[in-house]
């Protein structure tokens, strides 16, 4: 393949965008192909730093047209080396796809609640102090985090915390939930 681009077209002192858009129009496809074929990760990104890289320092390339294919390309070698690099430093992501998620399991509390009734939980939940009470209604039944329940309560988020495993102990030692908690 001949370049467009001659010695006669860009004489050494050339500048200017006439001059950056014929380099660009010339190489720019080559440059292209050259960095999808080494496996860049985002080539036409990399052809664009390739190109933004060669536009200040076009007037120092020596060496007429070959000069400056020599010089553009040893960028675009570079730019590849580095999204080489960066490839192998970054860890492998996969999309999430719920459809091949197979976790499925419950806390032993939900499983727990999801085999009474109604009337059975708030029964058991009636055993307990006013403010364990509240925490498990608010943790369990209403799906909010510690500091969610920590805000409604007006209380530290630790000591939602502390409260809550107070509450599951004492139900865990209930013969109610006992019966529940049974394989």
């Amino acid at each position: 393949m001949t370049d467009a681009l001659t010695d006669e077209l860009l004489p050494e002192s050339a500048s200017g965008t006439n001059a950056f858009s014929l380099v660009y129009r010339t190489y720019a496809p080559q440059v292209l192909g050259y960095l999808v074929a080494r496996g860049v990760e985002d080539p036409e990104a990399a052809m664009q730093e390739v190109f933004l890289a060669v536009l200040p320092r076009l007037e120092s390339v020596h060496g007429g047209a070959a000069g400056l294919r020599t010089f553009i390309f040893s960028v675009a070698h570079a730019r590849m080396v580095d999204d080489h690099r960066r490839q192998s430093r970054a860890p492998v992501t996969l999309p999430f796809d719920a459809d091949l998620d197979q976790r499925s399991t419950a806390s032993a509390e939900a499983a727990a609640l999801d085999r009474m009734a109604p009337r059975e939980v708030v029964a058991l939940l009636n055993v307990l102090p006013a403010d364990q009470r509240e925490v498990l209604a608010l943790r369990l039944v209403a799906g909010l985090s510690v500091d969610q329940a920590a805000k409604v309560m007006g209380r530290s988020a630790g000591a939602v915390k502390q409260l809550q495993r107070r509450a599951l102990l004492k139900l865990r030692e209930t013969t109610d939930v006992k019966e529940y908690l049974k394989p």
